[in-house]
């Protein structure tokens, strides 16, 4: 360590506690009674903060290194309580100390001390987010009358994500979002879209409350929220098991869409089985069930007499690297005549994500499949219901907490084969 990073030592380690006298004996021979630092060090050594060296000296001149230091926070660190904000060890409070531990995280964790966990404790409330603008333009005709209906939108979403910490398990976590449209100049109020507690134990998590939807196959069933229970067990092999029930206001008009006619919530359970895995092959299963009375319509069933839908699905995948994979999935609705599978397959490249880094970036294509039927609130962001075809996606990160993205859909309808195509672009900030 430089002699600049010295004040801040003093600071935090010694400052708090020179108003002490101590009547230990001298523990270094070159620290004697007299000299100014002599409490400080002495309360120091007697807590184990510091050791000096073999030969019973302290060498107070030295320039001490970054990884002596992070060994002083280490010690630290261990005797201050999670949380303290109150008691200290040698007037250092747990805060301080965890501010030492970020400016030396990479030693830290040489050590094996788990610094995001540490970090995590200096404020009980971490808020993170995003502000995002989104283009679309689709050209569809639905009904194959030969004519394109040409529809633009030019949305923006502030999301807000507040996670606070109950104790070394459990989180109180939420998502607040605002709605918008540049185009006309109209504003939506924010709106609670998630809350739930979370208890995440070393190969047990349980969540309680209104939480995320978003299950083994990428997207192509759920992307949305379902207010519940979910409990997983496992590490590599995961299995879990949800149930709850799913708002009629979901993604897409609604989790029946068209047959949605009474604006209930739907009842909803499920299992899913997952293999993961950082490099190499992954996969897995799951099934649902979907009860409402708003399926009892011959345009889900032929006899219009069931309210169920019964889904089943498998998905597979291959990591050839941090960059590169290939994923394929399906899923099947037992219960319905019409629209009744949905699949994908698709290549990915490339390292983008939520909170990229400057120059981070991916690219991906494939093909897929979203029958009405079985995808009843799937990844809504470049979607056309009811629709098969081709799409192409791209990221790119100009700065850090920046992104640009890009997708492109051209397919047809099920149903009728009428041509279906979509651009979509967005603009992202994270925070």
């Amino acid at each position: 360590m430089k002699r600049n990073l010295i004040p801040a030592l003093a600071t935090t380690l010694i400052l708090g506690m020179t108003s002490t006298t101590f009547a230990a004996a001298n523990p270094f021979s070159d620290v004697p009674a007299g000299h100014w630092a002599y409490d400080s060090v002495t309360k120091l050594a007697n807590e184990g903060i510091i050791e000096g060296y073999g030969d019973g000296t302290y060498r107070g001149n030295r320039n001490i290194t970054r990884y002596e230091m992070a060994q002083m926070v280490a010690r630290a660190l261990a005797r201050v309580p999670k949380g303290n904000t109150t008691t200290t060890i040698s007037g250092t409070s747990r805060a301080e100390l965890d501010k030492l531990a970020a400016e030396f995280r990479d030693e830290l964790d040489s050590l094996g001390v788990r610094v995001a966990e540490l970090e995590r404790n200096a404020d009980f409330v971490k808020w993170e987010g995003k502000i995002e603008y989104t283009y679309t333009r689709s050209k569809t005709d639905p009904g194959n009358t030969g004519t394109k209906e040409k529809e633009t939108g030019n949305g923006y979403v502030f999301q807000l994500n507040p996670s606070a910490e109950v104790n070394d398990h459990w989180t109180a976590n939420a998502r607040i979002e605002a709605e918008g449209d540049l185009k006309t100049d109209e504003t939506f109020d924010a709106t609670l879209t998630r809350v739930w507690a979370e208890g995440d134990y070393d190969k047990f998590n349980v969540k309680l409350g209104k939480m995320e939807l978003f299950t083994n196959e990428d997207g192509l069933i759920w992307d949305t929220e379902f207010s519940g229970a979910a409990l997983t067990f496992g590490s590599k092999w995961k299995i879990t098991g949800m149930g709850g029930r799913i708002a009629a206001d979901g993604v897409g008009g609604g989790i029946l869409g068209e047959f949605d006619t009474e604006d209930d919530p739907s009842n909803f359970v499920g299992v899913n089985l997952q293999y993961e895995n950082d490099a190499g092959l992954f996969g897995g299963a799951a099934w649902y069930q979907v009860k409402d009375d708003d399926f009892k319509t011959v345009n889900y069933s032929n006899g219009g007499d069931t309210d169920k839908a019964n889904i089943w699905s498998a998905n597979l995948g291959y990591a050839f690297n941090d960059n590169f994979s290939i994923s394929g999935a399906y899923a099947q609705n037992t219960k319905a005549d019409t629209e009744k599978y949905s699949w994908q397959a698709s290549l990915n490249f490339g390292n983008y994500d939520d909170n990229p880094e400057k120059g981070d970036w991916s690219f991906g294509a494939g093909y897929r499949r979203y029958g009405t039927n079985v995808s009843f609130a799937p990844t809504a962001e470049d979607v056309i219901e009811g629709t098969k075809g081709w799409f192409l996606n791209a990221a790119y990160a100009p700065f850090k907490n920046v992104g640009l993205g890009a997708k492109y859909f051209k397919g047809k309808y099920i149903t009728d084969g009428g041509d279906a195509d979509n651009i979509w672009g967005r603009v992202e900030f994270f925070f």
